[in-house]
């Protein structure tokens, strides 16, 4: 049995003939199923849970980024298959799973490809999409062997995991950190020197790690799947669980 966990912004009118036609895709694929409307309060391990016993074995998540990250942040280690139906704007995970906005995404989910993803550990809690600490005077020690810190003790963090990380830069070609390949991926840039108008970076390392731990003298600040945090010290590791979730043909990994 599926059951489709649709996020609450898809309450606004304007997506009413996007689901319409998705609902009407599934039908003609046989896989519709019963549809949950998250809420704000909801929480998402208990609903899961729920609908396991009553008989469910594939849990599609419908919405954008911040849906996957709420929804799996509670229920990555649950033992189900997931799907995923972007819909929205804000679908960069879409992209790496291989799997097209709206009701094109059916299709995708009726061939039921389907592979066990990372999940990242932060401070005994799952992130799936992204973590980001804004330049902040850190210091970062991984794999045990391992330590960063900056010249000025200013430095950026981003480790991705479901949600790639895009670094733009004027007159080359952009990095891309793309995640999914049995570690996580650390995009780090130090600070060099304080300017008039913000910080100026050194060029960004990017590597792969199993455990890391970023500490600081002083609170900074940890934005870890849209929500944030003041933290002066965190471990980063790859969780032992992973997801099983349903990808495309064309994912990035």
């Amino acid at each position: 049995m599926y059951v489709y966990l649709y996020d609450n912004f898809l309450r606004q009118k304007k997506y009413e003939s996007t689901l319409k036609a998705i609902e009407t895709r599934l039908t003609d694929f046989g896989v519709a199923g019963k549809i949950v409307r998250l809420q704000s309060f909801t929480n998402s391990e208990i609903l899961i849970q729920d609908e396991i016993r009553r008989g469910a074995k594939t849990i599609v998540i419908v919405g954008d980024d911040d849906t996957v990250a709420k929804v799996l942040s509670r229920s990555a280690a649950t033992d189900i298959l997931f799907g995923f139906i972007p819909v929205g704007g804000n679908n960069t995970v879409a992209e790496v799973l291989g799997i097209p906005i709206g009701e094109s995404a059916c299709t995708v989910l009726s061939q039921r490809r389907k592979v066990k993803l990372d999940i990242g550990w932060v401070n005994n809690r799952y992130f799936i999409s992204q973590l980001h600490v804004p330049a902040s005077d850190i210091k970062i020690e991984y794999d045990e062997k391992f330590t960063v810190s900056s010249l000025n003790g200013k430095m950026e963090l981003v480790v991705c995991n479901l949600q790639p990380f895009v670094w733009k830069r004027k007159g080359k070609g952009d990095i891309v950190v793309h995640p999914q390949d049995g570690k996580l991926e650390a995009f780090l840039r130090p600070a060099k020197k304080k300017k008039w108008f913000g910080d100026k970076y050194e060029d960004p390392s990017i590597f792969p790690f199993e455990e890391m731990s970023v500490s600081s003298y002083k609170p900074f600040e940890m934005e870890v799947d849209g929500k944030s945090s003041k933290e002066t010290r965190i471990t980063i590791r790859l969780a032992k669980s992973k997801i099983k979730m349903i990808v495309g043909k064309d994912r990035k990994f």
